[in-house]
Parts: C-alpha cells; structure tokens; sequence
C-alpha cells in the first residue's frame, strides 16, 4: 500500500549528505507528495546539504545547530511564517564527544555526557515543544534511536544510555500530545554505513555483526527507512503512537 502526504508540510533535520537516513526519508516524504523544510548543520556542512535540498525541492533550508542558542527558535519561526503549520518532523541527529564515545559509559565526562544528552536527546524535546502549537490538525514526531538503547551493543557506549533516555522522551511526549492528535514515535533501523555512524569504534564490524545475525542476513536501506517513515507521517498511522518502531530485518527479535 502506497501512503500519500499531498498537501503535508514537514521538517527534516539532519541531513549530512546523501547517504544520511535523514535524506532516505526526505526523499520518501517528497515522493509521497510532502512540501519540505530541511536544515544543515552550519557552513561548513552547507556545500554537502544544499544540493540535496535543491533536489527535494525544499521551500526552505536553513541551518539548525541545537547547541548554538536560538536557532532551534529561529527555524521554527521560520516554518510558521512560511506555512502557518506544520504536519511533521524528523529528528535524526546525534553526537558524542569522540573520547567520550570511544571509552567506557563508566568513564564518560560529565561535559561530555551532557552535551550527548543535549544534541541527542534534548533537542529532540525542545522541537517537540515547538512543534506543538504549529500541528494544528495534530500530526507525527519521528526521530531515530538504535537497538543499543534497548541492549548492550559492544562499543555503542554512551549513546545506549543517551538513546534510551530518547526512547523514554518519545513514550512520554506521545501521552502529553496525545489530546492534540500529535503522535509520537522512535524508529530504530539497523546499523548503516553513515556520517554519524563512522563515530563509532570499528563500526564495519557491528556492521557485519549485524547483517550475520538477521534472519535474511542483510542490512537495511536508508530507502527501507524511509518508507516507514513516510507510513509513520501518514494518516494510515492513525492507530499508533508512542512506538519503537523497529527497520531492522528483524535483527531486534533474534536471541
């Protein structure tokens, strides 16, 4: 079953380059006949972004740093006064001090752990909060979380605890919205060669632990990802909230 956004209007957030799962989304939005607003992360990470917003044919793009104060505000004054609302949002961002991801969650620095918290899970929070008045007719909040949230995965570290606070922030944020029809929800897709993935210690090797271990023995696409996602921001979602939804091949079930 196809699931169409005609006439829906979403934020994506985090697309690094074309092989970010935030972009694999973007792209299903767009396909389902989504309007989009997409961000980069600052002009370093512009050259790589723009080309990609250009092909999405975004009426916006603009940059969303979440630890640079008052461009989280800025970009959604910037979506009310283009649209006057707002349907969805994707939050696909993430980041861990290197020496702090590298080492164990025993080890982890305060400052580091608090600036994980905040780029990946707090951030997620402060764009729900200003999503809400926008999603007038309700709407769909998705950001990603991994299965090592749920389980210890060997050299995910600190971002297990991180995730697993994100996963919690979805279950309560989907109660609180839940009046305003404004569904909640966490996808978990399984390991993918991506930008931020690349941060993690001997990465290819989870990689192919993972392809080893899932019952058809294979990864999952960004292209996969995506089709969950738009299904996620549809009406055809309806019955659901609150949910780790998992994109994994199956990965999640096996023992």
């Amino acid at each position: 079953m196809s699931v169409s956004l005609q006439g829906k209007k979403g934020l994506v957030v985090g697309i690094a380059n074309d092989r970010s799962i935030a972009y694999g989304c973007a792209r299903a939005f767009r396909d389902a006949g989504a309007d989009l607003a997409v961000t980069y992360l600052n002009d370093k990470a512009r050259p790589y972004t723009e080309p990609l917003s250009t092909a999405l044919e975004a009426a916006l793009f603009l940059p969303c740093d979440v630890r640079e104060d008052g461009q989280v505000e800025a970009l959604f004054k910037a979506v009310r006064d283009r649209w006057g609302k707002l349907d969805f949002l994707l939050h696909s961002i993430a980041f861990a001090p290197r020496n702090d991801l590298h080492g164990r969650v025993a080890d982890c620095s305060r400052e580091g752990f608090d600036m994980a918290m905040n780029v990946s899970c707090h951030s997620f929070i402060r764009m729900a909060r200003r999503a809400e008045p926008l999603m007038t007719d309700g709407g769909s909040l998705m950001t990603m979380s991994y299965y090592g949230a749920e389980k210890v995965v060997d050299r995910y570290n600190l971002m297990g605890p991180v995730k697993a606070a994100l996963e919690a922030s979805v279950r309560y944020l989907a109660v609180e919205l839940a009046p305003k029809n404004i569904r909640v929800f966490a996808l978990s897709p399984g390991p993918l060669k991506t930008r931020a993935a690349s941060g993690i210690d001997r990465f290819d090797e989870l990689m192919d632990q993972a392809a080893a271990r899932a019952p058809n023995h294979a990864l999952v696409t960004t292209e996969q990802v995506g089709n969950v996602s738009a299904f996620l921001a549809s009406g055809a979602a309806q019955g659901m909230t609150g949910n780790v939804v998992y994109v994994d091949n199956g990965y999640n079930v096996m023992g």
